[in-house]
């Protein structure tokens, strides 16, 4: 269940909040990388983070960043991975990380080009819209975190700065990212730095 949001006076508007919404597969757990191209763990024995990612989460927390996730898992719509799978990722992602506050997936297959294309998958910004609905966020101080042009699409999108990590896939971005880093914890460092010089 998402983490309680500060409670507002009677008859007053919450406090719209900052948010990093955080790809999972390459940005908070290791990919599987073939051929150049990168693919979700299969299993929960696979299932592991990059080194660092609790403490840097923790620490976008702390600034007072709300943390979303914000995941296409295509593999369940498409009947080559399990739903129950992918949900016992999430539980063991929320444990190793209680900073997150929400995980949303899309499980569309996303393959038949001639059908609308699904509003939560990304590149476009459903998921981002629909926490932000629910958690009170304010997308013009937020973020997008991920190793796909459809994360830093998505973010743009949704009107959010976005950073992007750079594993060197044999793929090219269609958009460009406000910031290129190498790794998860130098993301949130990024994030963590020019939060601090906007306040001055």
């Amino acid at each position: 269940m998402p983490s309680a949001l500060p409670s507002s006076p009677a008859g007053a508007r919450p406090e719209l909040l900052p948010a990093v919404f955080l790809d999972r597969d390459g940005t908070l757990n290791r990919q599987v990388v073939r051929e150049g191209k990168p693919y979700p763990p299969q299993t929960l024995a696979q299932f592991e983070l990059f080194p660092g990612v609790p403490d840097a989460c923790a620490q976008l927390a702390a600034a007072g960043f709300v943390l979303v996730v914000a995941t296409n898992q295509p593999d369940v719509g498409r009947g080559t991975q399990s739903q129950a799978v992918v949900e016992s990722m999430h539980a063991r992602l929320r444990q190793l990380v209680p900073a997150i506050s929400r995980v949303e997936v899309c499980y569309a297959p996303g393959l038949d080009k001639t059908a609308p294309p699904d509003r939560r998958r990304k590149p476009l910004p459903g998921m981002l819209h629909d926490a932000a609905g629910a958690l009170n966020l304010d997308l013009t101080r937020s973020w997008m975190v991920g190793d796909r042009w459809r994360d830093i699409d998505c973010g743009q999108r949704a009107g959010v700065r976005t950073v992007f990590i750079d594993f060197g896939y044999a793929e090219e971005l269609r958009a460009a990212p406000d910031f290129i880093v190498k790794s998860f914890s130098a993301a949130a460092a990024v994030i963590l730095r020019e939060t601090a010089a906007s306040r001055g």
